[in-house]
């Protein structure tokens, strides 16, 4: 019964992981409709939407059944407890990096982002991809160290979204108004998507030491 249990715990555990990915591999195609007008990229992230939102719905399947047969306690809570709400954050990062892709294929053929926003946006890009990249590892190999570290990771994400309104608001900003609130939405969906990945980390550090981190 035992090692039924843990194989349980490891399959959501795996479903997480491929949520993760999934949520990657759409923020990075999204950036790509948004910077490079790429529709083909931006149309595949609305099909990874749907699927992130399955996987999501299969661990809150799993994780119930789970507490409703095997009444876990101690660590084993724990984990059930992380894995419903990275769950819930990573569908919500997937929502997000929907959202980008969506306000790249509204600007199509045009890019949504004009040239005085892009590398601020690709910056936000890779900030991002990192930070999803070490949800990721810690994911499949809880530690609570490495999971802290997305606390400061976010710093970077933080002054790349201040900078964005600097230039946004700018006396130089030579757009209107329409695409100056097109790139201040833009600018919230990276940087909410790295906040989602910094729950997570708090959910893994509450995981492997049983301490909540303040937040």
């Amino acid at each position: 019964m035992r090692e039924e249990f843990q194989a349980e715990l490891q399959e959501i555990s795996d479903l997480l992981v491929s949520m993760a990915e999934a949520a990657r591999i759409a923020l990075r195609r999204a950036t790509g409709a948004l910077l490079k007008a790429d529709r083909e990229a931006g149309e595949l992230v609305l099909v990874s939407d749907a699927e992130i939102d399955a996987l999501y719905r299969t661990v809150e399947e799993k994780v119930s059944d789970l507490l409703a047969r095997q009444a876990p306690v101690a660590s084993d809570l724990r984990m059930a407890i992380t894995a419903l709400h990275v769950a819930s954050g990573l569908e919500r990062m997937g929502d997000l990096a929907d959202h980008v892709a969506k306000t790249a294929l509204r600007r199509h053929p045009s890019p949504a982002a004009p040239a005085e926003l892009r590398d601020v946006f690709d910056e936000m890009a890779q900030v991002a991809d990192r930070m999803i990249a070490k949800v990721i590892e810690v994911l499949r190999t809880p530690n609570a160290e490495t999971a802290a570290e997305l606390d400061g990771d976010d710093d970077a994400m933080d002054d790349l979204h201040s900078k964005l309104f600097r230039i946004l608001l700018g006396k130089d900003w030579p757009y209107g108004a329409e695409t100056a609130i097109d790139g201040a939405l833009l600018g919230r969906f990276y940087e909410r998507y790295a906040d989602h990945a910094v729950n997570a980390g708090r959910r893994v550090v509450y995981h492997v030491t049983g301490v909540n981190p303040a937040g």
